[in-house]
């Protein structure tokens, strides 16, 4: 039996502002709009991995058990200037750490992201095969 992580499941106060920015700031496709499960869910591809967003207001007063959504970034000083230019506002500057650096922005309904990046030719063969998806 195989068993993977398939997607992250977010409410979405406004799908319409929420779609566009997983589009506009990171390039995110949909793949399904539409009713599942009795209420309107958009699919959406984001590089390899998957997002699925409720038509739903988050809850109130809900506090998540998700602390973040984890993006990977091959040049992330250009992917932050980008969006920097589109008017996200990142927390902090890239933190660098030896071979992984990243930084940490809020998408819409203040759904925390961390864009990494780590250089592969400085990491364990195993764990850069982990990052890149295989």
């Amino acid at each position: 039996m195989t068993v993977s992580l398939h997607h992250a499941h977010i409410f979405a106060s406004d799908i319409t502002a929420t779609v566009a920015w997983w589009r506009t700031m990171l390039g995110g496709e949909v793949v399904f709009d539409g009713d599942f499960g009795g209420a309107r869910n958009v699919f959406m591809r984001v590089g390899d991995g998957r997002l699925h967003i409720y038509d739903q207001r988050p809850l109130d007063g809900s506090h998540s058990a998700v602390h973040h959504l984890g993006i990977c970034c091959d040049d992330l000083p250009e992917k932050m200037a980008e969006m920097q230019a589109k008017g996200v506002i990142f927390r902090s500057d890239i933190r660098e750490f030896g071979n992984w650096r990243y930084i940490m922005c809020a998408a819409p309904d203040d759904v925390l992201l961390e864009l990494f990046q780590a250089d592969a030719d400085l990491t364990p063969p195993e764990l850069a095969a982990y990052l890149a998806g295989r």
